[in-house]
């Protein structure tokens, strides 16, 4: 039985219910990252003893469940976008924001379908936008393919911004201070093909990078996607 499945306890004296667990365990996770949330400081935040949490959750893992399901509301589009293109694209650039906001979420993407009333919201606003674009298994293999995409590209970004609060040095910072042993390096002749990109090649932002690979793979999407026959 999964966590949606079971009610919650009868109110007690003091009020607690899954709502606010789960507004408490997203705001540690916002402030020190997911290796910060435990029942028990979840449970200080909210003045209550760590064993009336059992009430309502099984698991720490439960507890991630419903964080989960709480950031996939965010990520669900405020209406259906009008081709497939665009409802891959829209959720794409909203998980990304949704990461950006919650970076702990990187952690949590790309493992086991998000059951969650939200997550299942999610998954059928895409997959109704693909309803009849190509048969089930196209569909299927598209919405991973797109999918594997937005999670790799979101946990480098985010593993880049943790280097970044780890270090204190910002993205410029680091590249200045490693700029003499890269040119050192390449100064030797060895990586002729590394030292042309980094020497010709252009840099751009974040946010660039990841709406152009996207559309990349959606160009690629698109070359696979015949309708099904009638």
């Amino acid at each position: 039985m999964t966590v949606w499945d079971r009610p919650e306890p009868p109110t007690r004296p003091a009020p607690l219910d899954r709502e606010r667990m789960v507004a408490a365990a997203v705001a540690l996770a916002d402030e020190s990252g997911l290796e910060a949330v435990s029942l028990r400081k979840v449970a200080a935040r909210l003045d209550v003893g760590p064993m009336r949490l059992y009430g309502y959750i099984a698991s720490k893992e439960e507890l991630f469940d419903l964080m989960l399901d709480e950031v996939y509301a965010e990520i669900l589009p405020e209406e259906q976008p009008g081709d497939w293109r665009e409802a891959l694209r829209t959720h794409a650039h909203r998980t990304r924001r949704a990461a950006l906001r919650h970076p702990w979420l990187a952690d949590l993407l790309g493992g086991r379908p998000a059951l969650g009333p939200n997550a299942l919201a999610v998954a059928e606003a895409m997959l109704a936008a693909l309803d009849g674009v190509a048969d089930l298994d196209t569909v299927m293999r598209a919405v991973e393919t797109v999918s594997a995409y937005v999670t790799g590209a979101i946990r480098r970004e985010v593993a880049n911004l943790r280097a970044e609060r780890a270090t204190g040095l910002s993205k410029r910072d680091w590249q200045r201070a490693s700029g003499p042993h890269l040119s050192r390096m390449l100064d030797t002749g060895r990586f002729p093909a590394l030292a042309r990109f980094v020497y010709d090649g252009t840099e751009v932002d974040a946010e660039t990078s990841f709406a152009t690979g996207l559309d990349w793979v959606l160009d690629a999407v698109a070359a696979k996607l015949t309708p099904p026959p009638a």
